[in-house]
């Protein structure tokens, strides 16, 4: 339990990260240096485990077909938070459980949404709308813009749950990352190379930014979260990962400043409460 909160925390945290670091490095640059860093402690990892990242012929469509997906999940989410809020982005991106539910509905066999878990996910989706309502309300062009660019982000993510889930089973993890870490370098410097022509500034502040997405969440948390997904029911996990929204508010708050808005505070609360009755098990 201990565990599994703190990785809430830090995952609450990435929006953040992700905010931060994006003032001295334009999206896309700033995405292949998280890639870059994560492939590199999941390289250490799996040299000091002796996993082989060679992949195999019969996982090849599966790897690549999770590194596309998951590149195109980071790149709408990096292009988005340039141009709303960290707080708005903790709310949307916990809002997967939603999406997933959806897919799993119609891809999964036995995972059906019955009429509690179709409630939750109503309820999760209203806090999507407050928080777009907020946005609206404040005449924020460029914020409904990003907020808009998160919520395919956040259904990339939930569709890749389910990917995972249909695709991955049996290839090891670090095989998984490694992959993800390649696909997104490659892709995403070739996307900076063509769209991005603003300079990057090497900051004290893009360096902590990159070294806690690269190293904190694309390395430790993702083995991390494995392992316990592992070792525990995941609904148990899960349920305790419907704070990030909650952690994620706050730290914009503390970190960057950003102003918490009540439209913010209750679409946090609807997101969690909704996508605890969507995951619940029974």
């Amino acid at each position: 339990m201990a565990l599994t909160l703190t990785l809430s925390a830090f995952w609450g945290g990435n929006p953040v990260a992700v905010k931060a670091g994006l003032r001295d490095c334009p999206p896309l640059r700033l995405g292949w240096m998280r890639f870059a860093l994560g492939g590199l402690v999941v390289l250490a990892v799996a040299l000091l485990r002796r996993q082989s990242l060679r992949a195999e012929s019969h996982e090849r469509g599966a790897l690549l077909g999770l590194g596309l997906l998951f590149s195109a999940q980071l790149a709408f989410m990096n292009v988005g938070q340039d141009y709303t809020s960290a707080g708005h982005a903790a709310v949307l991106m916990s809002a997967y459980p939603l999406w997933t539910s959806v897919f799993a509905h119609f891809f999964v066999a036995g995972d059906t949404l019955t009429v509690r878990r179709l409630v939750g996910a109503l309820v999760a989706y209203a806090g999507v709308v407050v928080v777009f309502g907020g946005s609206l309300a404040g005449g924020e062009a460029g914020s409904l813009f990003g907020d808009g660019l998160l919520v395919v982000s956040s259904l990339l993510l939930g569709a890749r749950q389910i990917v995972l889930s249909r695709s991955a089973r049996g290839i090891a993890i670090e095989k998984l990352l490694m992959a993800q870490a390649v696909v997104g370098s490659v892709t995403f410097i070739i996307g900076s190379l063509l769209f991005e022509m603003e300079p990057t500034r090497y900051t004290p502040q893009l360096a902590t930014a990159l070294v806690y997405q690269g190293v904190v969440i694309a390395g430790f948390a993702f083995l991390l979260q494995t392992w316990l997904l592992k070792h525990f029911p995941p609904s148990r996990v899960t349920t305790v990962y419907l704070t990030q929204p909650i952690f994620g508010v706050g730290f914009s708050y503390l970190v960057l400043g950003e102003t918490v808005g009540m439209e913010l505070l209750l679409g946090a609360l609807l997101v969690v409460g909704g996508s605890y009755f969507v995951q619940r098990q029974g």
